[in-house]
């Protein structure tokens, strides 16, 4: 059974998600304010976890920061009230794997965790060689000359894609389903920010544009 961490303040939310959740097959913990949430997620193994951004004591955003400055690489499902996409962006490069605005239907957030665990799970463990880099899709990391780049989730992600995808032209929707598996705004400029910033971290050339089109992975990578 799969089990989820559920870190909600509102009682009435918390009691549908472990209620419709429990209904679909997950096995639902519940913590109430960000201090406990954050100890439950570093302490135990979840196979997911569904982090509230409005918590008492220590804010979602911080929770999820520390969580993953620490390692932790369980999938995040971000809830907020919050439907700025600047919001959405630092949610996401703090290292969400999803995100959604309230009010939701709690099917949809089972299928969101489904999708998360199952996208987990399928990671291969083989070595992918890109020029001087090598790509380990088992532990989520990226060397040069066996010396480790320090690349957020979502940057590995983004790398990870457009290795496995060498030679395609991937639009920014396809970039933006694979890697959050939220549907953001067509004008959003998320994917041209984690773009620059993996570029800034690897190298200028690394993504090539294709204007109108999407990008690719940089010739002689």
């Amino acid at each position: 059974m799969t089990r989820v961490l559920v870190v909600e303040d509102d009682d009435r939310i918390a009691e549908t998600l472990a209620a419709g959740l429990g209904r679909s097959g997950f096995l639902v913990e519940r913590e109430r304010d960000g201090e406990a949430g954050w100890y439950r997620g570093d302490s135990e193994d979840f196979d997911a976890i569904v982090l509230d951004l409005g918590l008492p004591q220590i804010d979602g955003l911080t929770v999820l920061k520390r969580w993953r400055q620490a390692g932790l690489m369980t999938p995040v499902l971000i809830l907020t009230a919050r439907v700025q996409w600047e919001e959405r962006v630092e949610g996401i490069e703090a290292g969400a794997d999803d995100y959604v605005v309230k009010p939701f239907h709690v099917m949809e957030i089972a299928a969101r965790l489904r999708a998360l665990v199952r996208r987990v799970n399928g990671h291969a463990t083989s070595l992918i060689a890109f020029g001087p880099y090598r790509l380990n899709l088992r532990t989520m990391e990226v060397t040069n000359d066996g010396l480790p780049i320090d690349l957020s989730p979502q940057e590995f992600k983004l790398v990870s894609y457009l290795v496995q995808n060498r030679g395609k032209v991937l639009s920014q929707l396809q970039i933006t389903e694979h890697i959050y598996n939220q549907d953001f705004e067509r004008d959003s400029n998320v994917v041209e920010v984690l773009v620059a910033r993996v570029r800034k971290r690897l190298a200028p050339d690394i993504i090539k544009t294709r204007r109108g089109f999407g990008y690719t992975l940089g010739d002689g990578y």
